[in-house]
């Protein structure tokens, strides 16, 4: 035993709140207001255990008291606790162990309580640029990206007997090539691998000496407070893969809604192209929806039917079973 003081703990809930805005997927950012900082961060507070029997209604609590915002799906992704993850400048206080969520909910019409407490959705690929397919592959990969990891990977002189694979190997798994194709639910790894090789702005803040080294610095998207666009990235990659066998992506339409603007959302989350008459094929055969009777004239074109979530298909079987047709074109 000893005697040392231990250094004290606060559990703290940050959520990944997305919603998806036209043909955007967002999420829900706030600046920090009382430092004077403009950098996105997500929402996060303290878990008061007193005050609430668990995380997950703590999490709902302070959400709906900080932004008016009542979220529909929760799901914990992972406890973040790294050493000075959460740390300031001479900081003292007690270390900020975060449990990560992620939040669905629908946009909503009134956005005057977010507007008030310094919070709004922003596009998630303006942090990620490097993950959106859905028009073409990104020129930021092939112009910045992997050239910058190549060379990293090239000077690699030391043994890494922690890793399986080496860099090289691990590049082409992350990002594809060398007969690898792209996997969009690699987000997180894709993540963590150019913060391993210091080309984020994360890494130079935590002093990581690959990015200390870097000169120039290059700007991979938009940084965000602490780790939290770690935590971002762990909630796509999580929601990319949740999409294909369960249907949450229904937590983010609106009571009624064209197979058109499903499709589109579909799209947006997984950041690829769609196969749109497999797309629709899929969601025929798996019953997800039914029509309302209705039609909407807002498509440009024909008055295109308008369909609703089949809520009985969550009691009739516990996941859908099948993958969605997304295109595997480079």
């Amino acid at each position: 035993m000893t005697d040392a003081a231990l250094t004290p703990i606060q559990i703290g809930l940050t959520a990944a709140i997305v919603t998806v805005e036209g043909e955007q997927p967002a999420i829900l950012v706030a600046g920090d207001g009382s430092k004077g900082a403009t950098r996105a961060g997500l929402p996060f507070g303290p878990f008061d255990a007193p005050a609430h029997r668990t995380f997950e209604i703590g999490l709902r609590a302070w959400v709906r008291a900080q932004t008016g915002l009542t979220v529909g799906y929760v799901e914990q992704l992972y406890t973040f606790g790294d050493r000075g993850r959460h740390a300031r400048p001479d900081d003292t206080g007690a270390h900020v162990v975060s449990i990560g969520y992620l939040a669905l909910t629908r946009m909503p019409e009134n956005v005057a309580a977010l507007h008030a407490a310094g919070a709004g959705f922003e596009p998630w690929y303006r942090f990620f640029p490097w993950e959106d397919w859905r028009e073409k592959r990104p020129d930021i990969l092939d112009k910045v990206i992997l050239p910058l990891l190549e060379e990293w990977a090239g000077r690699s002189n030391k043994p890494e007997p922690a890793r399986a694979l080496g860099r090289r190997e691990r590049i082409r798994l992350c990002f594809g090539g060398g007969g690898s194709p792209w996997d969009e639910e690699k987000a997180l790894d894709r993540y963590e691998l150019l913060y391993e090789a210091g080309l984020i702005e994360e890494a130079r803040r935590d002093g990581r000496e690959a990015a200390l080294a870097r000169r120039p610095f290059p700007a991979l998207g938009e940084p965000m407070r602490y780790d939290h666009r770690r935590i971002l990235a762990t909630a796509i990659a999580r929601l990319r893969a949740k999409i294909k066998y369960r249907p949450v992506v229904f937590e983010l339409m609106p009571p009624a809604f064209t197979l058109l603007q499903l499709q589109r959302a579909v799209k947006a989350l997984a950041g690829r192209r769609l196969h749109k008459q497999n797309f629709r094929r899929l969601v025929d055969q798996q019953q997800l929806v039914e029509e309302t009777g209705a039609t909407s004239s807002d498509t440009g074109g024909r008055p295109a039917k308008l369909f609703r979530f089949r809520r009985a298909v969550l009691l009739e079987r516990a996941a859908t079973g099948s993958k969605l047709p997304l295109s595997r074109s480079a």
